[in-house]
């Protein structure tokens, strides 16, 4: 019988997991480099903030960093938030570092919801690369530059972002679902001067053409020298109208000639990335080589416990940092499983179709899909065999307690559970999983290793057990390099550092647990506060998910007679209805198992609810409606038609 309380274990490693486990053998490791033995997670996580020189030294040695040059120094101004720098007489380049293995495992292993398949090796991996990366060069690519790609999630969006990287040249991209405003606010930006798209891409049940998109969006990058077309829909797009347009397949050939790997500064722009934009533009956000290599290999090997042998998938597109995450997963030698298409296409157990088929060992989705698969009465204990699966991981949003239960009653009882947070400001994770360390019901794991993650209460103090502000009180390697066009800092410092100074601010609303573990209650700008009591939105959406007639649910608060009132939105399930016995269930739900200050004001049926292009609700954007403000930056939205449902309702006016 599976528990019902929060924190309540739900799964512990066995003996063999845990003595075959990449963190028990960096334990051992680390034990021989510092003389010290580590008994527990505990010491290890203490030992690795308090000297953070020697932890983050101890991960360069210990993931076989490729590099042409060390640096004495492992982390220079190191009371400086921001202004630390990490590794600085290091030079090294973040492709290499993906593409050391060149043999004839599989690197890339794709599948569309259409049925369509591709595998590619390591070896023919590097060749594609070698072979983009040479005309790259010859196109006038210098380091630096920026590489565009609006793609899809299929392996030439890989091969590109590799043969970028070889060069120096930054990467940036956003998936092709993004309108042509939402794409060029964010390219426009960075003026990239190659911009490489596909003639569309595959989701539910459909086909999506996109060349008509891209032209407008090339249109508006004068930057742009060369447009790469890659034909995944047709074989002979229409290439009129794009700026020097040529197929991917002509404009380079696979080349079995070594990479002349581009040596440069361990904190070299590696990426661009972008923030929501949902209340206002979007931050042009610059992530390091060095640090994101750092912090993906640790999260990748220690954290989520993968090994060459493994396979490993995460539902994303090129437009979340997830996918920046998966495909750091080449530097491991594993298999990387790449998806095109809804989640629930070409039917509800697809994904889980998939994970048999590629005997995926790490399979990640969001918090949203696991929801969402319990409602669609997905079950793959009774349906498919997966062995290999040893690992979930879930992001994008608080995962339910609820979709605990489901995990290890209706997908699979022996698997680690492992809820993650973190976002596109440090492209890696704040919380998430650990192979040596039960798995709790509705709490992320553990803290990362070398993170000095907090929550401070309204007076700025640390606190444990109860909820306030998520920071970051030490320098991390994968801190962003800064904003783009950000002269001298400015926007940066006010981003993170303002609120409280000295500290990286998140912007959650968090809780760290008696034992190490954390919960996430939703963002700290979306805190809701009637009566001056501050109540995460999670809270609430946590205890919602029991109503199997509510599909979805966003709540807000609404200012109201000098104070605020919740008010609660709900998408039911085909066929049921908002009347007064379910509003009254839900109340009475939220009144005995929350408080009573967790009862909304208002319930009101609607039948959408605005979402970012990653899938997130958002709560802010439709404050913003409700209290007759402008939404800043519709563009961002998946579906931003869904803002009218909450516009002039006549329920909010009493």
């Amino acid at each position: 019988m599976l528990s019902d309380k929060i924190g309540e274990v739900i799964w512990n490693p066995d003996e063999e997991r845990i003595a075959k486990a990449n963190l028990s053998r960096y334990m051992r490791s680390v034990s021989k480099l510092t003389g010290r033995a580590f008994t527990n997670y505990e010491e290890l996580y203490g030992w690795s903030i308090d000297v953070p020189d020697q932890f983050w030294f101890s991960i360069w040695q210990f993931m076989q960093v490729i590099s042409s040059q060390e640096s004495e120094i492992i982390l220079e101004n190191r009371d400086q938030m921001p202004g630390a720098r990490w590794f600085p007489g290091a030079r090294l380049n973040f492709a290499e570092n993906l593409l050391r293995f060149r043999d004839s495992y599989p690197a890339l292993v794709f599948h569309n919801e259409a049925g369509d398949q591709r595998m590619l090796t390591y070896r023919v991996l590097y060749e594609h690369v070698s072979g983009l990366s040479k005309a790259l060069r010859a196109a006038g690519v210098a380091p630096g530059d920026r590489v565009a790609a609006y793609m899809p999630n299929i392996p030439e969006t890989v091969i590109t972002m590799l043969a970028a990287t070889s060069i120096g040249a930054v990467f940036s991209s956003c998936s092709p679902d993004f309108g042509v405003a939402g794409a060029l606010e964010r390219f426009a930006a960075i003026r990239p001067k190659i911009f490489v798209c596909a003639d569309g891409y595959h989701y539910n049940g459909k086909v999506h053409a996109t060349l008509d998109k891209a032209r407008e969006i090339v249109t508006g990058l004068a930057s742009v020298t060369h447009t790469l077309v890659v034909p995944y829909i047709e074989d002979q797009p229409e290439l009129q109208g794009l700026r020097n347009p040529v197929l991917f397949g002509e404009f380079s050939k696979p080349d079995a000639r070594l990479i002349p790997f581009e040596q440069l500064p361990f904190d070299h722009p590696v990426y661009i990335l972008y923030s929501s934009g949902t209340t206002g533009k979007p931050k042009c956000i610059m992530h390091g080589a060095g640090g994101t290599l750092l912090q993906h290999m640790k999260e990748l090997v220690l954290h989520t416990d993968l090994r060459r042998e493994h396979g490993i998938f995460f539902y994303t597109t090129c437009g979340w940092m997830m996918w920046n995450w998966l495909v750091s997963s080449l530097a491991v030698g594993a298999r990387v499983i790449l998806w095109d298409g809804a989640p629930f296409s070409p039917n509800p157990g697809a994904l889980f179709d998939l994970a048999e088929k590629e005997r995926i060992s790490e399979f990640g989705v969001s918090a949203r899909y696991l929801a969402a698969a319990e409602k669609a009465d997905v079950v793959p204990a009774l349906t498919h065999h997966l062995p290999a699966l040893r690992t979930i991981c879930s992001t994008g949003s608080p995962l339910l307690p609820e979709s605990y239960n489901y995990v290890y009653r209706d997908v699979k009882r022996n698997v680690c559970l492992s809820s993650i947070s973190g976002g596109t400001d440090i492209i890696s994770c704040f919380a998430l999983g650990n192979s040596l360390l039960p798995v709790r019901r509705g709490e992320l794991q553990c803290r990362g290793l070398g993170m000095s993650v907090q929550v401070l209460n309204p007076a700025g103090e640390p606190v444990i057990g109860e909820k306030g502000e998520l920071v970051c009180t030490r320098p991390f390697p994968s801190m962003p390099i800064g904003l783009w066009a950000d002269a001298g800092g400015k926007r940066f410092q006010q981003t993170y550092f303002d609120r409280f100074p000295g500290s990286w601010a998140h912007g959650d609303y968090a809780q760290v647990t008696e034992h190490g573990g954390m919960i996430i209650h939703g963002r700290a700008d979306a805190v809701l506060n009637p009566g001056g009591v501050r109540i995460g939105t999670a809270e609430i959406y946590n205890h919602l998910a029991q109503f199997v007639q509510i599909e979805e649910s966003l709540v807000i608060g609404q200012d109201w007679q000098d104070d605020q009132r919740i008010v609660l939105f709900v998408r039911l399930r085909d066929g049921a209805k908002l009347d007064d016995n379910l509003s009254s269930a839900i109340r009475e739900v939220l009144r005995s198992q929350a408080s009573p200050r967790h009862v909304p004001a208002r319930i009101i049926q609607v039948p959408d609810i605005p979402r970012t292009m990653s899938g997130k609700i958002v709560e802010l954007a439709v404050r913003d409606v409700v209290h007759g403000k402008p939404v800043m930056n519709t563009d961002a939205l998946a579906n931003p038609e869904a803002l009218e449902h909450f516009r002039d309702l006549p329920e909010l006016a009493t």
